[in-house]
This record gives C-alpha cells, structure tokens and sequence, in this order.
C-alpha cells in the first residue's frame, strides 16, 4: 500500500492540478451523456430536445450530421436520438447538484447566472466530476495493486500522464472515459478483494459494481468475462451451494443496479437495449482487431506505446505466482481489443487517441507496476524506465499537437506526427504552456500553423 505520505502527495498534486481541466462542452458524445443529467434534473424526462436544440442555436453541437442525426431522427419510442448511457449523469450528480446550488447562491447575489442546468457552474460541476473520478481510479488502482502485493505509485503516476486518460481527465471531461475508468478500476477492485474468498456479499457487492460499468459505457460489461472466469477456476473448491448462492448473489444484485438503465432504454428507444443505430455497427467476428492494436494511424499501441509496455507486465505475471489473475486480467484486456475490434467505426477518426480503451486503466497500471517489480537487474530497469519516459512524452506531445491543429484528426499521419513531437513542440512548449494555463480560449478559436 502507499505510504500516508505518498497518499498525501498524490492528493496535493492532483488538486492542484485541478486549475488544468476545461470546464466546456463541445462535442456530440459530451452533449448526449450531459443531456441525460440536464433532462432528469431538470425536466424530468429523457426527451433530449431542448438539449440538444440549447448547443446547436449556440454554434456549440455544429459538426457534420449533428442536425441530422439528433434533431430529425427519432427513436423508435418517438423520442431524440442518444448513443450515451445513463452511468455519467449518476456519477456526475453529486457535483451537479454543487453546480446547482452554486448557480443559485450567484443568481440571488445578483450575478447573471442563468438557473437553467446549462450554465457555466453546471458544466463545471460535470468536468471536475470527472476529473475527481479520474483521478479515483488512480487510486484504485493503485490500491489493487497493493493487494497483488506490488508497489504501484510510480506506475500509477506514468499511467496518468501517459496514456488518453490525462486528455480525457483535463482537457475533455465531459466525455465518458473518466468515468469509464473509475467504474472498471471499482469493478476490479472489489474482484480483487472478493476472490479470496467468494462470499455472498462480496459477489452482491461485485454485482453491484459491474452494473455501474455496464451503465457508464456499455462495452465495459465485457469486463466480467475476467472475474467470471476466475470464479469458476476456484468454484470447485467451494461448496455447491455456496457456489450456486455467490453467484445468484452477483446477478441478481446486477440486475437490481441496472435497473434505472433498463428503465432508461425502453422509454428511449421503445425495447430493452441499446439504440439499433448502434447495435447495427457491430461485426462480432472483430475483423479490426489487430488494426485497433497496431494501425500506424490509429492503433492504440502507436496513440499509447505505454498500453503494449504494461501489456507486458500482465503477461509476465502469467508466468509468476500470481498466475491465476495474471491470465483473467490479460483476457479482459482482449476482451476490450475484440469488442473494439468488431465496431465498424473502430478508428475512432476526429477523437484523441483509442478513446475505448481508457476503461482500461486499471489493468495498464497493474501490469506497469508488475514490470516494474520483474525488473531486477539495473539494465532491465533502466531500459524500462526510459521506454516509459518515451512513452510519457509522445501521449503529451500528441495532446499538444491535437489541441493546436498540428494534428490532421481524419488522416493521421505518424511521420508527421513524430516530426511536430520532436521538432515542433519543443520549440513551440513555452508558448503553448502559457496559453493553457492563461488563455486556453485561443486553442479554440485559431489552430497553430506548422
């Protein structure tokens, strides 16, 4: 476990890294998992309508086919299109309702406020939300990594500004994948403290924490396969009843939890499931597996080297003592790279980086921290460690280059990118630093030019 002053000192850097998130909402996928909150806050419904007509009269929600696609179309239950989940608006009520109470305080003062669900105190609540949850999911994490018996923090540190989750804690909240990653690293966490001894409650408990999964990203529920795999490797030497009674437990307490998503799915969409506009991007032969791994423009090993160095480190674990969650954790990584694999639109083309496999955190912090411990000799640590370093470096370089439309976001180019990673920034990095931090508006209304 992390020392209290370790604890301490990752607290303190974290809040003080809170001045760094951006408190905005620009894209389509921000818009629709914020128009679940908004609506049942305020309106009471999931009708997303006023929602979406709020960003699109504003010039926020322009981009190509937003018109089309969330306010012509409608759901078989007549109602607006939304591809989200009800999860994040769960999550993000409690800041909500601090943005809420914030609004009104100001409002009363006199200040021009609106009360409305849209105004700045409201999207800010969203952002730090997901900043806090970010940064939660580090710390569980870590903590997992401490009932494997591993020392995590400094992998901890290097997964945080080392792979798309510091993007999507800072830079774009508002998305799902800060959420993603806390509700997986909670899942995994309970699985790691369950599996020693399946109780009932415990496996009610895991239930529990994989509906929040399902509810936060829908492709996140595949991370069961691991924990599923691992009960039933140790149920024989359990009882049979007891066996039978965990895991009724487990669905049963599933079920429950997911409720309010079912609820949610029938009354938008008129059936139980996702929107059929989803499901109908789906090949379950995963034909771009490989492609999501290692795609020179879109794969997730090139967008984040970090994710096959840590890959490494779960399968080393395979081959040590703890071997049995090494190899349930390694399929629940596959797991993610087949469900990735089978979407139509797998480049995931106008986002930053593989966005899908931010829920998987938890195990690039694990399997880093794994390696890290293999590494005995001085070589070995000192090869690692500089590969991190390497690592770290291209995930904030082409953060930099995709914020100031270095980056070509539709047609990828790596030779290019590597050329702005290790040429133009490092010339560029004074300037760009001070804008952020004292004028991060200007990202936003002219790109920087190579």
């Amino acid at each position: 476990m992390p020392t209290r002053k370790q604890r301490l000192v990752l607290l303190a850097v974290f809040l003080l890294s809170l001045p760094l998130v951006t408190t905005r909402i620009y894209s389509s996928d921000e818009i629709q998992y914020f128009a679940y909150l908004r609506s049942l806050w305020f309106d009471r419904d999931l009708s997303f309508e006023n929602e979406y007509r709020y960003f699109y009269d504003r010039n926020i929600a322009r981009s190509e086919g937003f018109h089309e696609t969330f306010l012509e179309r409608t759901t078989e239950a007549g109602r607006r299109v939304n591809f989200g989940t009800i999860g994040c608006a769960i999550l993000w009520s409690p800041f909500y309702l601090t943005g809420d109470v914030t609004a009104r305080v100001l409002h009363a003062s006199g200040r021009p406020v609106e009360i409305d669900g849209f105004s700045k105190p409201y999207i800010a609540a969203v952002a730090y939300g997901s900043a806090f949850y970010g940064g939660v999911a580090l710390a569980l994490a870590i903590s997992s990594s401490a009932l494997l018996g591993l020392r995590a923090v400094a992998a901890g540190v290097a997964v945080w500004v080392g792979t798309p989750l510091l993007f999507y804690m800072y830079v774009a909240p508002p998305m799902s994948h800060a959420c993603s990653a806390f509700a997986v690293a909670l899942f995994v966490y309970v699985w790691l403290r369950v599996r020693r001894t399946w109780s009932i409650r415990g496996a009610a408990a895991l239930g529990a924490a994989g509906a929040l999964m399902a509810m936060v990203r829908e492709q996140d529920v595949f991370f069961v396969v691991g924990p599923m795999l691992d009960f039933a490797m140790t149920a024989a030497d359990n009882a049979a009843s007891r066996t039978i009674r965990a895991a009724l437990a487990a669905l049963v307490s599933f079920v429950v939890v997911f409720t309010p998503q079912a609820v949610a799915y029938v009354r938008l969409n008129g059936h139980l499931g996702p929107s059929r506009l989803v499901t109908r991007k789906m090949t379950w032969t995963a034909p771009h597996a490989l492609q999501v791994l290692s795609s020179p423009e879109h794969g997730f090993f090139v967008w984040t080297p970090l994710a096959a160095i840590a890959l490494g480190g779960l399968i080393w674990m395979a081959f040590g003592h703890r071997r049995q969650a090494a190899v349930c954790m390694l399929l629940m990584y596959a797991s993610q790279v087949y469900v990735s694999g089978s979407v139509e639109s797998w480049t995931v083309a106008g986002g930053y980086g593989q966005r899908r496999f931010v829920a998987l955190t938890i195990l690039l912090v694990i399997g880093l921290a794994a390696l890290q411990e293999g590494a005995r000799r001085v070589a070995a640590r000192t090869i690692i460690g500089a590969l991190t370093v390497i690592a770290i470096y291209w995930n904030i370089a082409l953060i930099a280059e995709f914020g100031t439309g270095l980056m070509d976001r539709q047609r990828l180019s790596p030779a290019q990118n590597a050329y702005h990673a290790f040429v133009t920034l490092p010339r560029e990095a004074p300037a760009l630093v001070y804008r952020y931090v004292f004028d991060r508006s200007s990202f936003y209304r002219a790109p920087l030019k190579p």
